[in-house]
């Protein structure tokens, strides 16, 4: 079989709170509703939907992890070199995420971290 499209979806508690979240970091806003905010990923569009946790349980009939808990996945975003990682670190934190790992050297030639949004999900930012 031959998909034409993948894309994410992750379960939040604030909609407004994740557009701004997300909007800060500079991503481009894909789409606003009622029920979830979208925004893309990268330069070939990856797209991220953020639906409202009850709006997604309710039609996918999946209960969602607690976030701030545990996680199911963990995206990885690119960086060219550490001081775009850096500068990825500060910029989570001004607009609010949480560090959960600093930048820091891991094997041969790489450095990275990782860090949470508001509600609770993971991203690595890797550069290599």
């Amino acid at each position: 079989m031959k998909t034409k499209m993948i894309w994410a979806n992750y379960a939040v508690a604030d909609l407004n709170r994740t557009t701004e979240f997300y909007s800060a970091l500079g991503f481009k806003s894909n789409s606003r509703s009622g029920d979830l905010t979208s925004f893309f990923f990268s330069e070939n569009n990856f797209v991220i939907h953020f639906f409202l946790k009850d709006s997604i349980e309710k039609n996918t009939k999946v209960v969602f992890v607690d976030s701030q808990t545990a996680n199911e996945i963990i995206f990885t975003l690119s960086a060219e070199t550490r001081e775009e990682v850096d500068q990825w670190a500060k910029s989570v934190e001004d607009a609010g995420g949480k560090i959960e790992s600093e930048p820091e050297e891991f094997g041969d030639g790489y450095y990275g971290f990782v860090f949470s949004d508001p509600d609770g999900h993971k991203f690595n930012v890797f550069m290599m």
